[in-house]
């Protein structure tokens, strides 16, 4: 079959490529576009892109290797991509935009964690606190809560945060 003088299949061929190469471009540079779909809430450019890339790629196979006609293997293609963009959006998407956050922490949530000295802490002065948790490690500043020296390699005990500097104070496990 042909449309406006084009065999349906290097149609097919040639949406593969441009959807394809459009997904591949939204995915690294997708940042840029992130308030695009804010104004309609039902658009979602990678499902869009994702639906055209299943479509044409089941429309081009199904041209070369079955022996059906042309408005079938569409339909079927289309049916095919609209199952394959709504698992897509079920199983990965909502999963993935529920979980942006899951790993931001607080300075508000150091305070009572325990760490490990990592660069002494002087009296007046500033040393660097290891805090290892289970979403990672993180390391921050600190000085000692009751201004003296804490050496390497001690626990402390986090008392306070103060434009990211941590309050300190030694730690003994109990």
């Amino acid at each position: 079959m042909e449309l406006l003088g084009v065999p349906i299949h290097t149609i097919y061929l040639y949406t593969l490529i441009i959807a394809g190469s459009l997904t591949l471009l939204f995915l690294f540079f997708g940042d840029i576009f992130a308030g695009l779909s804010e104004g309609i809430p039902f658009f979602n450019p990678t499902l869009v892109l994702a639906f055209f890339t299943c479509f044409s790629a089941g429309g081009y196979i199904g041209e070369l290797i079955l022996p059906l006609s042309s408005l079938l293997i569409a339909l079927s293609s289309c049916i095919l991509s609209i199952m394959l963009v709504v698992l897509l959006h079920i199983f990965v998407l909502v999963p993935l935009s529920s979980a942006e956050e899951s790993l931001v922490y607080k300075e508000d949530d150091l305070r009572g964690r325990v760490g490990k000295v990592i660069t002494a802490v002087p009296v007046d002065g500033f040393g660097e606190v290891v805090i290892e948790g289970i979403g990672g490690t993180i390391s921050k500043s600190a000085v000692s809560f009751d201004n003296e020296r804490i050496s390497y390699g001690t626990a402390v005990l986090v008392v306070d945060v103060n434009n990211g500097v941590l309050s300190v104070t030694p730690h003994e496990p109990i």
